[in-house]
């Protein structure tokens, strides 16, 4: 009877360490950029997830409603935004940049390593 005691209070104890809140964002792994769909990274779906190198078009839950973003990338990467006409602007995001309530969040397309001959806006 006293070690099933122990071991509830035991368990009762380490419970809240087992598991991270269910709104707390998912560590981003080195050499990633994380963007999410809502500020204060979260949103439905969770992180989209990019690694260097090239190019990659942004999942539908975050194309042009990327609101908050998290680089661990070595290297700067490059938001991308088409434009009409053939146009496109890029956004700088250096490593360890993060936004919890970013601006570019109704520009984002996708994001590269290389400024894809896009104007810097």
């Amino acid at each position: 009877m006293r070690s099933a005691l122990i071991t509830s209070v035991l368990l009762a104890a380490l419970s809240p360490l087992a598991a991270p809140p269910a709104h707390a964002a998912a560590a981003v792994p080195p050499g990633h950029v994380h963007f999410w769909a809502e500020p204060g990274q979260m949103g439905p779906g969770g992180a989209w997830d990019y690694a260097p190198p090239g190019y990659k078009e942004a999942a539908p839950r975050v194309k042009r409603h990327a609101y908050s973003f998290d680089s661990h990338a070595p290297v700067t990467v490059y938001a991308i935004s088409f434009q009409g006409g053939g146009a496109c602007l890029y956004r700088a995001i250096r490593p360890d940049d993060y936004s919890d309530n970013w601006s570019w969040a109704t520009k984002f397309d996708g994001v590269s390593d290389s400024t894809m001959g896009c104007q810097a806006g």
